[in-house]
C-alpha cells in the first residue's frame, strides 16, 4: 500500500526558509511523477511544483525562483526547498504522487490534481510578516 507522509512545515518570519519532506513507501519502481500542491483558508488547492522521473520540473509562476522541487531516489523522499517565504505562501502542504500514468512534469500536469492518485495527510507552513 502507497504512503506518502509530509514533515517539515512550521511557522517562520517573511524572508525565512523551510524544507518540506514527503517519504514514499510501498512504492520502489523508478517510473513516477510527483508534485507539491498547497491550501489557503477559503482557497482552491493550487499545483506549485511538478517533478517527473526524468528529472524534468515546472513551477507555479507564484513560487518561480524562490522554491525548488527535488527528489532522493535513494531515500525515496520529495522535497520542496522554500526560501525567501511570503505571508502569502501561508498555507497547508501536500505532497501527491503519480506512479502509473508515466505524466511528465507540465504546467498542465501540476495544475491538474486528479491525475495525481496517491496523497499526503498535509503539513501547515505558516509566515508571519
Amino acid at each position: 500500500q502507497v504512503q506518502l507522509v509530509e514533515s517539515g512545515g512550521g511557522s517562520v518570519q517573511a524572508g525565512g526558509s523551510l524544507r518540506l519532506s514527503c517519504a514514499v513507501s510501498g512504492y520502489t519502481g523508478s517510473s513516477y511523477c510527483m508534485a507539491w500542491f498547497r491550501q489557503a483558508p477559503g482557497k482552491e488547492r493550487e499545483g506549485i511544483a511538478v517533478i517527473d522521473s526524468d528529472g524534468n520540473t515546472n513551477y507555479a509562476d507564484s513560487v518561480k525562483g524562490r522554491f525548488t522541487i527535488s527528489r532522493d531516489n535513494a531515500k525515496n523522499t520529495l522535497y520542496l526547498q522554500m526560501n525567501s517565504l511570503k505571508p502569502e505562501d501561508t498555507a497547508m502542504y501536500y505532497c501527491a504522487a503519480d506512479f502509473r500514468w508515466r505524466l511528465e512534469a507540465t504546467i498542465g500536469a501540476m495544475t491538474s490534481p486528479g491525475l495525481f492518485g496517491y496523497w499526503g495527510q498535509g503539513t501547515q507552513v505558516t509566515v508571519s510578516s
